[in-house]
């Protein structure tokens, strides 16, 4: 199963390309257009654009995990309406193995568009020369965790659509999230209506915990938040998923 979702990954790579374009012109639009002014606020008269950067580089890296994961929904939703999944039940092979495989293959593919995006980071000047060895594994062992958690939620949005283009917006909140979180500006620098929303979420903890990892500061309570987050959305997220796959066989 795993196989078979990497090779569709290969053959049909336009919906993978489409959402890891979007992180990535991001990041140039913010880093290039709006750097200095950005950095100028949140660092108090101070425009440096770099300083910007390493403060957004992590958000784009979640943001980049959101987007990923709405292929998976995708996915699930393709397989669940063009009746392969009703040929794979009536086969010897275990029931798990059809959503544990997409699962493994989406974890991968987030690994890999992280890669790619950070790349891309690290070409127009990122850097993260605070970051000990540890904290180097931390983070990417938090990035694993996060793409695990959210993958669950996308197959369980996926199996719940009735196609594929339903599945695509059902799980679009993946990717909006980011984006009213503390990605771009500080919670400290939102208007105090909004920021609630920015900071009962699960990307909020992520994204600190992931930039103290990474600059080197400190993280203080948001490593917990963010692992119960994703602990939390992983457990959910498997048995809705698991209970849809069951109801469907019935």
């Amino acid at each position: 199963m795993l196989r078979r979702n990497l090779l569709h990954v290969r053959r049909y790579p336009s919906l993978t390309l489409n959402l890891l374009l979007t992180p990535v012109m991001l990041l140039l639009l913010f880093v290039y257009i709006f750097g200095d002014v950005m950095s100028a606020g949140i660092g108090g008269g101070g425009a440096d654009r770099s300083d910007y950067l390493a403060y957004l580089v992590p958000g784009i890296l979640m943001l980049t995990i959101g987007g990923t994961t709405i292929g998976s929904a995708v996915s699930v939703a393709t397989d669940m309406t063009e009746g392969i999944i009703a040929r794979f039940r009536t086969m010897a092979i275990h029931r798990g193995s059809v959503l544990i495989g997409h699962v493994v293959g989406s974890v991968l593919q987030c690994v890999m568009s992280v890669v790619l995006v950070g790349a891309v980071a690290v070409a127009i000047g990122f850097r993260a020369t605070d970051a000990t060895a540890l904290e180097w594994i931390l983070a990417v062992g938090l990035l694993t965790l996060v793409a695990l958690a959210l993958t669950w939620i996308a197959v369980g949005m996926g199996l719940s659509s009735p196609n594929a283009e339903a599945a695509s917006n059902s799980a679009l909140p993946l990717m909006v999230l980011p984006l009213l979180s503390s990605a771009f500006v500080p919670i400290d620098a939102m208007p105090g209506w909004f920021r609630p929303v920015a900071e009962y979420q699960p990307f909020t903890p992520a994204i600190e915990t992931l930039r103290g990892l990474l600059l080197g500061t400190g993280i203080g309570h948001n490593g917990w938040l963010a692992v119960a987050w994703c602990l939390g959305l992983a457990v959910l997220g498997y048995f809705w998923s698991t209970a849809k796959f069951d109801a469907g066989s019935e």
